[in-house]
């Protein structure tokens, strides 16, 4: 990419809620191309769930735009950090994994990054491998570098602290070994989101005792998740999954509000902010509808993560499904089992929270109460259902889930 170093900058800070500090991330990278070298820029990783999602990508896209000016990423899976746990953003301590845990959640986050990143320019890293052979002396002298009072800055051990909740020791060790991943690596640029930016703020001052420069901070927004109100988080399930099914990612893309929208077009694709502000006003005066624009969206990150064959495939299946009210065809398919079945009747609650239509029996009787669900096409309102008349092969629909069952 032939640019101008202010271009470049430019590119690199586009999306970024914060860089610590600004004109020092400028000189380095004038620094950088003086040396003809790449800057290294790390980015760490927990593997605390098994699957990435969306929210995960802002940062991985920012990597790339890093990798796109011939620069060096560093994907860092904390598995030795992840055995303390991170308490960032919580209330409470977030238990800590198991190492079989750590490791199988590592494997699918390695395969699932080069969605998104350049295997050739990316170097994988595990924590465990200079965290584990830190001996107590080693880890005494990483102690001595910052204090407990600095520690308690952070908003949410100051909040956990003031409320009485516990904090244990072993959570003040979290920002330390985070920042010593940065001396490891002799990071130039570490990133993380907002919640992050205290821990990534030690990183800076654990290199300088260490004698190297302090890293620059660059913080990338929290996507909020389906809901519009809370980060996108597994836990929540709010999130759209980067190895879910294309008709899947493609509808619950549609699922987002319209103001939503236009925060994802700024963070998961590469349209300009004028761009993003051009489709606002366009809706806004009716060139343009908003159901158009999603899905284009939809389109945009379904490519990305699949193929523009497979997105074509979920646009038709998302008409077919949700616009014209029709069954999709790679419906789940079950059987009744017989521990549901009395008398010719099975209780369609017991039913729907089986074959995973609803989360819970209360949901399902609500969902029955509502008149939200559909057997065969018709709603289905009664608590239970004859088995003796009914077909042998039911359509089973609640809201936007579908499901076949053979009896």
């Amino acid at each position: 990419m032939n640019s101008t170093i202010e271009q470049q900058f430019e590119y690199l800070t586009k999306g970024l809620a914060e860089v610590i500090r600004g004109e020092d991330l400028r000189e380095r990278m004038i620094a950088a191309k003086k040396q003809d070298r790449p800057l290294r820029v790390k980015v760490g990783f927990d593997p605390t769930a098994p699957d990435l999602h969306l929210g995960h990508t802002v940062v991985l896209r920012k990597m790339k735009h890093f990798q796109d000016l011939g620069h060096t990423v560093i994907f860092l899976i904390g598995d030795g950090t992840g055995l303390i746990g991170d308490p960032s953003g919580r209330n409470l301590t977030r238990p800590p994994m198991t190492s079989d845990q750590i490791k199988a959640n590592a494997e699918t986050y390695k395969k699932q990054v080069f969605k998104v990143l350049d295997p050739e320019k990316t170097e994988i890293r595990f924590n465990s491998s200079w965290l584990m052979k830190l001996g107590f002396e080693d880890l005494i002298k990483l102690c001595s570098h910052y204090t407990v009072a600095r520690i308690l800055e952070r908003d949410d051990f100051s909040k956990r602290f003031k409320s009485g909740h516990p904090i244990s020791v072993h959570e003040f060790l979290y920002p330390l070994t985070q920042a010593y991943d940065s001396v490891v690596l002799k990071a130039d640029i570490e990133m993380g989101g907002t919640d992050q930016k205290f821990n990534l703020l030690v990183g800076r001052e654990i290199q300088r005792d260490f004698g190297q420069l302090p890293q620059i901070v660059a913080t990338v927004p929290l996507l909020e998740g389906l809901d519009g109100v809370q980060k996108m988080s597994k836990s929540l399930d709010n999130y759209i999954g980067i190895d879910e099914p294309p008709e899947l990612m493609y509808r619950k893309v549609m699922q987002i509000s319209d103001e939503l929208m236009y925060r994802y077009y700024e963070l998961l694709t590469d349209k300009s902010l004028v761009d993003i502000q051009d489709l606002s006003h366009k809706i806004n005066s009716g060139k343009l509808h908003p159901m158009e624009v999603k899905m284009n969206l939809a389109n945009s990150i379904v490519t990305d993560f699949h193929s523009a064959s497979e997105a074509r495939k979920a646009a038709e299946a998302f008409h077919k499904v949700v616009q014209m009210g029709q069954a999709p065809d790679d419906m789940p398919v079950f059987t009744i089992p017989e521990s549901l079945q009395a008398d010719c009747t099975v209780r369609v609650d017991k039913l729907l929270r089986e074959i995973g239509l609803c989360k819970s029996g209360s949901e399902a009787n609500r969902k029955l109460r509502e008149g939200a669900v559909s057997i065969n096409g018709q709603k289905h309102l009664e608590m239970t259902l004859d088995l003796g008349s009914a077909d042998q092969e039911l359509i089973l629909q609640v809201g936007k889930r579908w499901a076949k069952v053979t009896i």
